[in-house]
């Protein structure tokens, strides 16, 4: 049997999607673990060229850098990947819009430190008051 398409064959649990790209296992990842951009790639699948372009427009968009400028994403860029390329290609938006969306929530997020900061100040109110009426029993 013949593959449809001849630089994409599939053997097993190894595939080979690029010509001249070594065939690795497809290995799951933890949740958290970080993810480099041929992952990211593949999981997404989205090109590798438009994540370094959304780089470039989305500040937001920071993944780690080591050695030889070899792309690390967290959690969070994966995430914040996954978003955008929600509202680019399922919602409609355009690079603008989601530049201007993603500054607006920025903008934002002090209110929401802040709304954080009063929760924890009642969390540990109401830890000392239960540990008062444990004391008092």
């Amino acid at each position: 049997m013949v593959p449809a398409d001849p630089s994409e064959t599939v053997t097993g649990d190894i595939t080979a999607d690029e010509p001249g790209s070594s065939a690795r296992p497809v290995a799951d990842k933890a949740a958290g673990a970080f993810r480099t951009i041929g992952e990211l790639s593949r999981d997404t699948g989205l090109p590798q060229h438009i994540l370094r372009y959304w780089e470039t427009r989305f500040p937001q968009l920071r993944p780690l850098q080591r050695a030889g400028n070899r792309r690390y994403y967290r959690p969070e860029d994966v995430a914040l990947v996954q978003r955008i390329n929600h509202l680019l290609n399922q919602q409609g938006y355009t690079i603008r819009g989601v530049q201007t969306l993603l500054a607006d929530e920025r903008k934002r997020a002090p209110t929401t430190a802040a709304t954080m900061e009063a929760v924890r100040a009642v969390r540990d109110s109401l830890t000392d008051a239960l540990a008062e009426d444990a004391a008092a029993e």
